[in-house]
């Protein structure tokens, strides 16, 4: 028997017409805005931004727009439960990743110039 629990996706016929408004509110935003060029600018932008308003507004009617708000939420809740570091201890681990970065550097310059020296100087007897 499986133990993942199986995810179902319903959606009804009135949060299909509420995510479809919103779509169309938002290709007639745009459709509005070159349409409206030869009345200004004000015009242009006031009609996008109506027009895009509403569809903002209809997609978080939607149960989609719903789920997002509520992710959105709990992101937030989560984050406060973050202990974040201090600024002595953040400035102290990143001297550590520095050191660290240095160390190695120096690891693999050596390694690289050792197996050059053992490869090119006596295997193959290459001078430089």
């Amino acid at each position: 028997m499986s133990t993942t629990p199986q995810v179902e996706t319903v959606t009804t016929g009135a949060d299909k017409a509420k995510i479809g408004g919103a779509v169309v509110l938002l290709i007639a935003g745009l459709v509005a805005f070159y349409a409206l060029q030869k009345q200004g600018a004000i015009a242009q932008w006031a009609a996008l931004l109506v027009l895009l308003a509403g569809a903002v507004a209809a997609f978080f009617a939607s149960e989609s727009g719903k789920s997002l708000v509520a992710y959105g939420r709990d992101s937030v809740k989560e984050v406060r439960k973050v202990v974040w570091p201090t600024h002595k201890e953040a400035r102290q681990m990143t001297l550590y990743v520095f050191a660290f970065v240095v160390v190695m550097a120096l690891f693999l310059w050596i390694t690289d110039k050792t197996l050059e020296w053992a490869l090119y100087d006596l295997i193959l007897g290459w001078t430089h």
